[in-house]
């Protein structure tokens, strides 16, 4: 049985995993590069009967999965991914199957580059440590304190309640109330969030109804000193090209 593994660009598939049960049974290719063309994606999936894929890196729509009459099973990083033609994968007798999820890690780098960006911008840390190095006298901002400046989380969702731990903003969503029910935090209209607010955090999967949801216009509302954080995943299918 041949297995691909796609999309591996940090080289770490093999160490994630206890793959030693598979080893007598297998033979397990990693695929490091990314090809997007359908063509030279068939040609080197056709000799594979499992291909696992990285979530939303590889799109597997219907001509493609038709095309690879070896294939029996789909192994996707995530509780959900976009890319992958599920009807199609149905009617082909192609099983699909996926791994757990934890929103923490988008979490802690969504707080990361909040805080870089409130050293960069408010504080002047990075300068200052920078100059330091240099044998420079450091010197601090007297800038605004942390306790004073609004942070804003676009279309708050299940990830971004989670990352609700100082008083924030919400944009509300026109479709689903329950998430005007973020403890703690207040609900703004979208020109209010992005003219107020000094970081706007995205967190949304990319669909029909997100896409665009800052263009010129939102930009053109922040303040000079307003900084935006987009830790949202985009969608990779043929719809999207």
């Amino acid at each position: 049985m041949k297995i691909a593994i796609l999309d591996d660009y940090q080289n770490i598939a093999l160490e994630m995993a206890d793959w030693s049960a598979l080893s007598k049974r297998a033979d397990i290719t990693v695929f490091r590069d990314h090809v997007s063309d359908p063509s030279a994606l068939v040609e080197r999936l056709l000799p594979f009967y499992v291909v696992c894929a990285m979530r939303e890196r590889t799109p597997l729509p219907r001509e493609v999965l038709q095309s690879l009459r070896q294939l029996r099973l789909i192994a996707s990083t995530g509780p959900r991914n976009a890319s992958i033609d599920m009807a199609a994968a149905g009617e082909l007798g192609i099983t699909v199957t996926h791994t757990g999820y934890s929103s923490w890690p988008t979490i802690e780098l969504t707080w990361a580059l909040i805080l870089r960006a409130h050293g960069a911008s408010f504080r002047r840390t990075i300068r200052s440590a920078t100059g330091a190095g240099k044998t420079r006298w450091a010197k601090t901002s007297r800038e605004r304190p942390w306790e004073s400046w609004d942070l804003a989380i676009s279309q708050a969702g299940r990830t971004d309640r989670s990352c609700l731990r100082h008083e924030d903003h919400c944009v509300e969503r026109k479709h689903d109330s329950r998430n005007r029910r973020s403890g703690g935090s207040g609900l703004a209209s979208k020109n209010e969030l992005f003219r107020q607010a000094d970081i706007v955090t995205i967190h949304v999967v990319l669909s029909e109804r997100t896409k665009g949801l800052v263009g010129a216009a939102e930009l053109g509302l922040m303040k000079p000193t307003s900084r935006l954080i987009n830790t949202s995943r985009g969608r990779s299918s043929t719809r999207d090209r």
